[in-house]
């Protein structure tokens, strides 16, 4: 292995953000881990092959086959929404719908990218959790002879949700077989796949290959990576044209060994779990305090990294001018705690803290 220069270059960039500021907007608001940062240095000297025949995007391949069983195909991309839109165009046709949460990121989150890039009508059902299941999916499951209906084809869900709720094998087997009867495909979105193989404490491949999971947006980006995703596809009878879409969809990576190196560095060892394993337990933390608070009402179970809570309109517009999070519903007074890699129990508390104060001010 070629180790890094010793010494380390200097730069003309300067630092622009008070790096003592916390907050619990997002995941994606912590940097990179530094082990992430020492793998990008590993994979930063001499050349090597452009979009993807690079030798750390090929040893990315092992990684996820050993992760997800040997029929795994492995496709890196930029981002989230990027994976979202190429595995659901691999898996469908263009008179397709996709049958998903209301709540999924790629109906509220993604500026409709489903619809306009990939050309999918999105097939919206409400549900109590984020959660889907056989009963709510049949709401949109039918209609696949009539020429006047988008199509059924693909039921996608999150793992976790955007609710912060996590599925157990067993749903989601439910959910696959469900489908797989009425002749359609599961994609899951797992931007935050980390945080449940944490919570579930079983290998990854329990609750994707084994349950009947298709293909799979895998995230990096929450969990610690500069950049990047993946899309693995778990059954590969279930797509085609992975590699014509994934550049159609401007999702190749010219340097794509930037992208492998650092999924390398989240999977050869246990820190994707380990990541995850500590920005869920911050998240438990946080939620106790907070339950401890008089008027504040965490709203669902909190099985990740994510808190979501109901408090006053005033309370939470003056509670974000000290710390940054998002109102989830506001008219609901609903708002979204998550934590991160980096979260300490000293942010916790001091967060819980600031809430206490200023649920007292009323």
């Amino acid at each position: 292995m070629i180790s890094p220069s010793p010494a380390a270059p200097a730069t003309d960039a300067r630092r622009r953000h008070d790096p003592t500021l916390r907050g619990f907007a997002s995941d994606n608001y912590a940097g990179a881990h530094p082990e992430v940062l020492a793998a990008l240095a590993l994979a930063n000297d001499g050349h090597q092959v452009a979009y993807g025949e690079d030798d750390y995007t090929a040893h990315l391949e092992e990684l996820m086959r050993g992760l997800f069983g040997p029929a795994a195909q492995t496709y890196p991309v930029f981002n989230g929404t990027g994976a979202n839109v190429v595995a659901l165009q691999a898996a469908s046709e263009r008179w397709g719908a996709v049958i998903c949460a209301y709540s999924a990121h790629i109906n509220i989150d993604e500026c409709g990218a489903p619809e306009r890039v990939a050309g999918l009508k999105l097939l919206t059902v409400p549900t109590p959790d984020g959660k889907l299941t056989p009963e709510l999916i049949d709401r949109e499951a039918f209609g696949w002879d009539d020429e006047h209906r988008a199509q059924p084809q693909i039921v996608s869900l999150a793992q976790t949700t955007e609710l912060g709720t996590c599925y157990t094998p067993e749903e989601i087997r439910e959910i696959c077989d469900h489908a797989h009867e009425r002749g359609m495909k599961v994609h899951m979105d797992g931007s935050r796949i980390a945080n449940a193989a944490a919570t579930l404490g079983v290998p990854v491949r329990e609750f994707t290959t084994d349950a009947g999971v298709d293909l799979l947006s895998f995230g990096g980006t929450k969990n610690g990576m500069l950049f990047g995703e993946c899309v693995v596809v778990l059954n590969p009878d279930a797509v085609r044209a992975m590699k014509h879409l994934r550049k159609l969809s401007m999702q190749l990576a010219s340097k794509m060994r930037f992208v492998s190196v650092q999924f390398e560095a989240l999977l050869a060892g246990d820190l994707w779990l380990r990541s995850a394993r500590h920005a869920n337990a911050m998240a438990g933390r946080l939620a106790g305090a907070v339950r401890t608070v008089p008027g504040v009402e965490v709203l669902y179970p909190v099985q990740a990294n994510a808190v979501f809570a109901r408090l006053p309109h005033e309370v939470a517009e003056r509670l974000r001018k000290r710390y940054r999070f998002y109102h989830w519903d506001e008219a609901e007074g609903v708002v979204r705690w998550v934590c991160s890699f980096d979260t300490t129990e000293e942010d916790v508390d001091a967060f819980s803290a600031a809430l206490a104060e200023e649920m007292a001010r009323g």
